[in-house]
């Protein structure tokens, strides 16, 4: 890929996505894939005025064999040295970017149990941060293409030619155009648009339906508002938290949906594959679920906490999307999430209660906003889905129809 255009990308990341601000630090974590392109983004964030930036790799073969060889106990501590690297997020409130590059069959073979009690213990120590964090920072989730990950999407290329078409396919879907900024001021003004108007519904419920089963209804919190593209963190500072994005998202009520959703697509989830399953909810929990493949991992998602069996997110979606009209399955969430209305187990978005400014993240959730270690999106859209909006007043308005948008 021409590096004129990967420098592009990299601009769009550091200004569009985090908009990094002057004297502000920048964390970035990257896997080993595309180190030359790390180097560019590192620049880029210097040149907006970056005061510090630090570079964390990550390598799913050592979180193998970290997982393998240490004891829970280990693996779910935290040494005095995190400590004091989260208690400096508090302070400092970093801009943080994840570059995405995972192998989708990474971490197969991994003991999920031992991971799993792991990742409970260690999420008592770190919720408190993350809790003093929420909506204070900006962060962007982006990606670029791993060897692996690109041979899973296109296995009949070589590796080399596999990288390139993964690089073409990222770009093209996160409008990396002669003007990324430009276009995406334009696509963030879209969503608003189409977020101002659900808004204006006063929606009570949701009712999804589609030929492959899917027969549920989800309630809203009369408190909530759809949100897309960008955001505004507690400091005034507007952002693009994904890169790329299609949707209007809203948080539930915790505790009001029912019936069945049956996946769309595949879930990447702890480096490997949950396919071709469904999830049945009554009184706004899942109680029963099925999957042809890792449905024990689906199991260990799903009971990770009390929070982990709720829903924190429902997303709009059309199947008319750049993502879907690629004809590429990514088997990456942040892309597939985009070719596909698509709903979350776990923690709720507090920023979606109106006012949550002046509000604390308890008065959220009592509201109704979930609360768990997890948030995982999966994609429930189909060509043929509908959604009804049941109003306040009593009306009942189409929002999608044969999968894409009513209005």
């Amino acid at each position: 890929m021409k590096k004129t255009v990967l420098r592009k990308y990299a601009r769009l990341i550091a200004e569009c996505g985090a908009n990094v601000q002057k004297g502000q630090e920048v964390f970035i974590n990257a896997g080993l894939d595309q180190p030359e392109f790390v180097k560019m983004l590192v620049e880029e964030c210097y040149k907006l005025g970056a005061s510090r930036v630090v570079v964390d790799f990550d390598y799913a073969p050592l979180q193998k064999i970290h997982v393998k060889y240490c004891d829970v106990e280990t693996l779910g501590s935290l040494t005095n040295y995190q400590k004091a690297r989260w208690e400096h997020y508090v302070e400092k409130l970093p801009c943080r970017i994840y570059l995405d590059s995972d192998d989708p069959d990474g971490l197969k073979g991994i003991d999920q149990n031992k991971m799993l009690k792991a990742q409970q213990m260690r999420y008592p120590l770190i919720k408190g941060y993350r809790d003093e964090m929420d909506n204070k920072y900006q962060w962007c989730i982006a990606a670029v293409p791993g060897a692996d990950w690109a041979k899973k999407v296109f296995p009949g290329l070589t590796t080399h030619q596999a990288i390139e078409k993964m690089w073409e396919a990222i770009l093209f879907t996160s409008r990396v155009t002669d003007d990324p900024v430009k276009a995406w001021k334009e696509h963030n003004a879209d969503l608003a648009a189409r977020c101002k108007y659900l808004n204006s519904l006063g929606i009570e419920e949701l009712h999804y339906t589609a030929g492959n089963g899917t027969d549920f209804t989800v309630g809203m919190i009369p408190e909530a508002e759809f949100k897309g593209g960008g955001d505004t963190s507690l400091q005034k500072i507007f952002f693009n938290p994904n890169i790329p994005t299609e949707e209007c998202f809203i948080s539930p009520m915790k505790g009001k949906a029912e019936g069945l959703v049956v996946a769309s697509m595949p879930l990447s989830r702890e480096g490997q594959l949950i396919e071709n399953f469904s999830i049945r909810f009554e009184n706004g929990k899942a109680v029963e679920w099925h999957a042809e493949k890792n449905e024990q991992l689906l199991t260990n998602m799903l009971t990770s906490d009390e929070g982990a069996s709720y829903l924190g997110e429902c997303a709009l979606v059309p199947y008319d999307s750049p993502i879907r009209n690629s004809g590429i399955l990514f088997y990456n969430t942040l892309f597939d999430e985009n070719a596909a209305c698509h709903l979350a187990v776990g923690a709720g978005f507090a920023d979606t209660i109106k006012g949550f400014e002046e509000k604390t993240l308890e008065e959220c959730r009592a509201l109704g906003i979930n609360d768990s270690m997890i948030h995982v999106d999966f994609m429930i859209g189909t060509k043929d889905l509908n959604i009804d909006a049941k109003t306040r007043d009593g009306r009942t308005v189409p929002v999608f129809r044969n999968g894409n948008w009513a209005f």
